[in-house]
């Protein structure tokens, strides 16, 4: 039985690769710090959780000093943090390290944290240029991108063979915040009207996690040193993902298309994006790549999960979403005042922002 170690296995990628593999035959151990993140679906298939900190040298040795199969990092974020993964690598038989999307630049060096959105022309592929690597505080606009280039150069110039995925807007069950949170609360709200800034264009490229996963499992069939995007094989805009999600929780509204002369606040959904963001994902395929559904498909697990969770719970609230963010979605007074005065405006031929 092969083995494999997922570094991180108990967050939304990592519990997705988890299954993955156990699902596949694998004999996996998964790194935490809290045995109530892992699911009990995966204890029950036989995962093993490691308790340790992802920056602790002596625990990251005691779990997989011996060697495995496939050893995958999902919470690497630095140079230092991928050199201290370097002497487990030596002793896998292949490796991957889930990347971000956020490494690209535009011909103008913007990327997705700047100030000015990226622009790219066409679908990005992995030789778009990217940010310098940096160790600026990794959790800042400026440092994501550049420590994640940094800790894929340590983990490329190492020769070793290690798989470096490039994912976009990562979805699925475990994620913090969930972005279909957005629209699944206001289905349970029995909300009437949908308002979606930007008229509920823009496409920015979903990654399910089981989809990250299904490609972790052909890199690791195939070990090498290589950079692949991981991405869902369509690039639904925010109003096909409104669609999706209201039929998968049974609940119609009436949509309201806003142009960009309407307040800023209102309809200002998850995934808005004023300019495409795709990735071009041919050479995963190439490899052998297939996803195991695109958004509508994947979509169904993240929201299961959280019809689910409700259910149980009806006062219960997604990880990552805290009482600034939840005021900032949900703000339903500002958007009921703004249709009463919509509506006495069109009574009196005015107009207020949408077509």
């Amino acid at each position: 039985m092969r083995s494999a170690l997922v570094i991180g296995g108990t967050g939304l990628v990592g519990r997705a690769v988890a299954r993955r593999l156990l699902s596949s035959g694998w004999r996996v151990t998964v790194t935490g710090r809290d045995p109530g993140r892992v699911p009990a679906d995966l204890a029950a298939a036989g995962a093993r959780l490691a308790l340790l900190d992802r920056d602790d040298p002596a625990g990251l040795a005691a779990v997989g000093g011996d060697g495995c199969d496939l050893l995958v990092d999902c919470v690497c974020y630095t140079a230092a943090q991928a050199r201290l993964v370097l002497p487990l690598i030596r002793n896998s038989g292949s490796a991957a390290m889930i990347s971000s999307r956020a490494v690209y630049v535009d011909d103008e060096g913007n990327h997705v944290n700047s100030a000015s959105a990226p622009r790219f022309t066409e679908p990005v592929t992995e030789q778009q240029p990217t940010m310098k690597p940096g160790d600026m505080p990794y959790n800042s606009p400026q440092g994501y991108g550049a420590n994640k280039v940094a800790a894929e150069q340590v983990l490329l110039d190492s020769g070793l063979p290690v798989t470096v995925l490039r994912p976009s807007k990562v979805h699925g069950q475990g994620a913090a915040p969930p972005r279909e949170w957005y629209f699944v609360k206001r289905a349970l709200d029995r909300r009437p009207t949908l308002l979606l800034a930007g008229r509920g264009r823009g496409a920015d490229h979903p990654s399910a996690a089981v989809n990250i996963a299904a490609l972790v499992e052909v890199a690791a069939e195939r070990p090498g040193r290589r950079i692949l995007n991981a991405a869902d094989p369509d690039v639904p805009d925010a109003l096909t993902i409104s669609r999706v999600i209201a039929a998968l929780t049974g609940h119609t509204w009436h949509e309201i298309l806003l142009d960009d002369d309407a307040p800023p606040q209102l309809g200002n959904h998850p995934w808005r994006c004023r300019a495409p963001a795709v990735l071009d994902t041919s050479a995963a395929r190439a490899l052998g790549y297939r996803p195991v559904g695109d958004y509508a498909t994947t979509a169904s697990d993240v929201v299961d999960w959280l019809l689910d969770a409700v259910s149980q719970h009806p006062a219960w609230m997604p990880p990552g979403v805290d009482d600034m963010l939840a005021t900032t979605w949900f703000d339903y007074a500002s958007e009921d005042a703004w249709l009463r005065t919509t509506v006495s405006a069109s009574r009196t031929g005015g107009t207020s922002g949408l077509r």
